[in-house]
Formats: C-alpha cells, sequence, structure tokens
C-alpha cells in the first residue's frame, strides 16, 4: 500500500525574505525517509525555513511504522510532494524523488540532517551568477546529535585526477549540489543496487563531466549519530569507495591515477617509508596549487567571484 500527496510550495512567503535581485533558479531537494521519526522534523524545518522563492522539495518514505508519517502530514501542505511505499533503499527512494522533480538544480538532504541559515540562497544564486558552474559543494560542516553546529572545515578543493589518487575523498553529500543538465549526462540516476557510498559513485561521474567548484560559504552539514550506517563501519565503506575507484580507472586516459595508486599500496606497507611518503607525497594532492584546480568561489562586494 502506497500514499502519494502533493502542493504547492511556497512561493509568496518565500519572496519576502529573500530579496530578488533576478529570477532564482528551481533548486528540487529529495528527502529519502524510513523510520527516522526522531530527526526529521529538524530536517524539514531546516528546508521550509530556508524562505527559499523557487523551491521544490518532496519526501520519499519507505513505509515507516515510527512516528514519520504524522511528521510528513503535519508539513504536507507546505512541500512539493510525498510518498510513503515499500522501497529498496535510500538510493531507490532518491531515485523515486528524482523522478518527479522538474527543477534546474537538484540536490537531496537525508532526513537527519539539516541546512544552515541561507544554505539554498547561497547555492541559487551561484548558480544563477556563474554559468560556468556545473556542481558545488560549501565547507563542510558536521552538527552534533542534539543538532548543534560544532565543526567548520576549511573549504577543500578537488580535480578528477587527484579524486581518484585518494585526495579528499569526502564531498560532503549535504552540501552539494548540481545543475540537472549535468545529472543527465552522468545517467540521470543513483546507483539503488548499493547499500553505501551510492553518493561516491555519482561523484565519480560527475567528474568524468565537470570541475567540481567549492565555495567559501555554509550550506549544509551532516548530523553525527550513532544510526549513521556510513560511519557504523568505515573500513567498508573505505573498501566500497576503492572498488568504486578501481573501476573507473580500468578506463584509458588515467595511467598517471593507476600508477600513483599502486605505489600508494606499496608504500603504506612498508613502515620505514611510510611516513615519508603520507608527508611529502600523499598531503601535498589535498592543496597543492596547480592548474588542474578550479578556482575557489568566495562572496565579496555583494557579489559571487572566483578567487
Amino acid at each position: 500500500m502506497s500514499t502519494v500527496s502533493t502542493a504547492s510550495s511556497l512561493v509568496s512567503q518565500s519572496a519576502r525574505t529573500v530579496p530578488i535581485v533576478s529570477p532564482w533558479p528551481r533548486i528540487s531537494l529529495v528527502t529519502p525517509v524510513f523510520n527516522s521519526a526522531k530527526y526529521l522534523e529538524q530536517t524539514i524545518q531546516s528546508v521550509l525555513s530556508q524562505n527559499y522563492p523557487n523551491l521544490e522539495y518532496f519526501i520519499i518514505d519507505g513505509g515507516s511504522t515510527d512516528g514519520t508519517l504524522d511528521i510528513i502530514r503535519k508539513y504536507a501542505p507546505q512541500i512539493s510532494g510525498w510518498i510513503s511505499e515499500p522501497d529498496h533503499g535510500m538510493y531507490d527512494a532518491l531515485n523515486k524523488g528524482f523522478s518527479r522533480t522538474t527543477g534546474e538544480i537538484m540536490g537531496w538532504i537525508s532526513a537527519t540532517d539539516q541546512y544552515q541559515v541561507g544554505g539554498l540562497a547561497v547555492v541559487g544564486s551561484v548558480f544563477r551568477d556563474l554559468p560556468q558552474v556545473e556542481w558545488l559543494t560549501g565547507r563542510p560542516v558536521l552538527f552534533s546529535e542534539e543538532g548543534m553546529t560544532v565543526e567548520v572545515g576549511a573549504v577543500p578543493r578537488w580535480s578528477r585526477e587527484r579524486f581518484l589518487k585518494g585526495a579528499n575523498r569526502y564531498i560532503q553529500q549535504e552540501s552539494t549540489f548540481w545543475r540537472r543538465s549535468l545529472w543527465q549526462r552522468a545517467g540521470a540516476r543513483v546507483d539503488d543496487a548499493r547499500r553505501i557510498a551510492a553518493d561516491f559513485e555519482l561523484w565519480v561521474r560527475f567528474f568524468r563531466h565537470a570541475q567540481l567548484y567549492s565555495v567559501d560559504a555554509l550550506i549544509g552539514g551532516f548530523r553525527s549519530h550513532s544510526d549513521s550506517i556510513g560511519l557504523q563501519d568505515m573500513a567498508a565503506c573505505h573498501r566500497v569507495h576503492d572498488q568504486i575507484v578501481a573501476a573507473e580507472l580500468a578506463a584509458p586516459g588515467l595511467e598517471s591515477a593507476r600508477r600513483f595508486r599502486r605505489l600508494h599500496r606499496f608504500f603504506q606497507s612498508i613502515p620505514k617509508v611510510r611516513w615519508f611518503w603520507n608527508r611529502y607525497v600523499f598531503a601535498p594532492l589535498y592543496n597543492r596549487h596547480a592548474p588542474d584546480l578550479p578556482p575557489i568561489i568566495r562572496y565579496e562586494k555583494d557579489r559571487w567571484i572566483l578567487s
């Protein structure tokens, strides 16, 4: 049995609080959820309180039995639609949700995580003002289990080759958004055969087509909590990452990254040289300035610039 509901986004209320300089691109958000009544309301409130003037927001529930549906029904008039029916996990729910969206800009927020105040305005205005940006991410942010912002990271930077070599493997999904045109070129779906790390696999596909730009701003954050699937077994998550990268490196044109990863594995097995390799060869991949890194997006003098 499934439940489906739709409603219009609240645009007039949003427009009162976000200054409209020019049309804001439509942002399509999906929240996949299953038995997350403990955190879901904070997640929904963090989305709706953005007051973003052109928002499309769907919640896809996998048949929850813990009070989640009561929370969804409470906010149903303020969202674009929701579904409750059995599914094959979070990534299946995401594909269901994204198939219903129409926005130019896309992203998802899990039922335990949150956005920072004004985060969607950052996303919308960057994509509006910088047409060369096809996907972006903000400063990594960590929330406590209670929902407090407890850690804000430095501005990370990526290139495809460095990512495949193993540097900066964590692209914070909660702060990452992309254009629909990139989504379509990369296959237009999340790999729902996976239980973990399908976001990582999606980033690998995105990197085939576009640079990832970092924004020096707060967009969203990850809530650290005991029920997190990814945190329960980080070693298993890293093994999946390595399998995904190995499959990608089988393609032609990535010989340098293949050689680097072989050397990295070799030197990790030799204690006497491991420290030297990690400090002087591997660590510089994270921040060493070179033409392969795209510029950082910063807000200066009332506009976004590439610096």
